[in-house]
């Protein structure tokens, strides 16, 4: 106490009440510090308990953090027309304890785990953002201030979807870029120019994908179901990585499915098949073709987390969720018709994006990948998805058909 009256700081009732000449304060990201006007210094410890505190939770409904000319932090109350220097979240700051993060479920939303999330910081690609799961990812990310690229094949249902987001809250940083999957030609010209534009890259979705197509063969040859769902996004991350390890720490996302678990790839002498992932009409049936592509994202993420992690990119892949209602299956009458009288039991396009985002910004999840996950949490994927020797066929195989089919721009890398 001898201390403390010496330093005046013995004359009021509440520990929490500042003495003479002292300012509460606190930061962009929500922690308090104390600034001492009569020495002219600051310090992240109370001056009279020591201890250090946060603002709770994001910023009350209705309420902006601006900037003002002078670089100043101010806070924008859009409701009652007034702005202000003081953060509102101080009036409920918390003591700065180490908290565990909320588990998410397959009921939670991705507007939920983002929740508070400040992402101004984050680039985002998402792959066929322009509808279902990837649009509402998309949405999410940019309703949290990131940067968010739309990667899609209709540039015109791309730049709908952006102006959606805008709509939805003007200072959204979001835009369409052309992208087809079912181009290996297009897949390069997208990395040709974003990477012109000098750019991070600190999320990179692979989202887009067609389910129970009709067979046809893209303009490169291939299967297109396996070239859509697969090849096309290994090529678009190996066009990225230099990017991804300048941008670390990275992450990559691959969405998958639960459908993985009900094929195989590996041929009699333990390779991977290529007639299997891109067979003649008279051997293609749509569901397994979806069922291996999916098979290839588990395998990819696995090796590409393997390759990549000492770099600083890490990558998991992902089960949205079960039955859940989107425009994928729309190439097939009677899933479509089977969808339609199961929608009021099917999960939301929020819902559905939640695992996505998780797998994207969970700070648990910052440094690890090569996993999988359904319902933000993590599972073992099938057996055939743990071969570590099909990850590696698949590998090869993938670089290989890159090779006869693409010539990769000067300075693209390999690995």
């Amino acid at each position: 106490m001898a201390a403390l009256k010496y330093a005046g700081m013995d004359d009021t009732d509440s520990e929490d009440e500042l003495p003479p000449g002292w300012e509460e304060r606190s930061t962009t990201d929500g922690w308090v510090y104390y600034a001492n006007h009569e020495e002219m210094k600051t310090q992240w410890e109370h001056p009279k308990t020591g201890k250090k505190k946060r603002c709770a939770g994001a910023l009350p409904y209705g309420w902006e953090q601006e900037t003002d000319d002078k670089g100043q932090i101010v806070y924008v109350d859009h409701i009652n027309k007034r702005r202000t220097y003081f953060d509102p979240r101080q009036a409920f700051t918390v003591e700065d304890v180490q908290l565990k993060p909320k588990r998410f479920d397959g009921n939670s939303s991705a507007l939920e785990v983002l929740h508070g999330r400040d992402l101004s910081d984050r680039l985002v690609i998402v792959t066929g953002a322009n509808s279902g799961i990837g649009f509402e990812t998309a949405r999410s990310f940019a309703l949290h201030g990131a940067h968010v690229i739309l990667a899609c094949r209709n540039q015109s249902r791309a730049s709908k979807a952006a102006r959606l987001i805008t709509e939805e809250w003007s200072k959204a940083r979001v835009e369409a870029m052309t992208l087809d999957l079912a181009s290996l030609r297009s897949v390069r010209e997208f990395a040709e120019v974003f990477k012109a534009r000098k750019l991070p890259l600190h999320v990179l979705v692979c989202n887009a994908g067609v389910c129970t197509q009709p067979w046809r063969l893209t303009e490169d040859g291939l299967e297109s179901t396996f070239q859509i769902c697969h090849l096309a996004h290994f090529y678009l991350v190996q066009l990225l990585l230099d990017v991804l390890r300048l941008s670390a720490p990275a992450r990559v996302v691959v969405v998958s499915s639960e459908s993985h678990r009900f094929t195989d790839l590996m041929d009699t002498c333990g390779k991977v098949d290529l007639n299997l992932l891109s067979p003649p009409q008279k051997q293609y049936w749509s569901m397994l073709a979806y069922n291996r592509a999916k098979l290839c994202n588990v395998l990819f993420s696995s090796e590409l987390n393997r390759r990549m992690a000492p770099f600083g990119v890490t990558c998991n892949a992902l089960h949205p969720g079960n039955m859940m209602y989107t425009a994928i299956h729309r190439s097939w009458w009677l899933m479509t018709l089977l969808f339609t009288f199961a929608r009021p039991f099917t999960k939301s396009m929020q819902q559905g994006a939640a695992t996505t985002v998780y797998c994207a910004v969970a700070p648990e999840l910052e440094g690890i990948g090569g996993m999988y996950f359904n319902n933000c949490f993590r599972c073992l994927p099938s057996p055939q998805a743990q071969d570590t020797t099909a990850a590696l066929s698949l590998w090869e195989l993938s670089e290989r058909l890159i090779q006869e089919r693409s010539t990769p721009p000067a300075g693209a890398r390999t690995l």
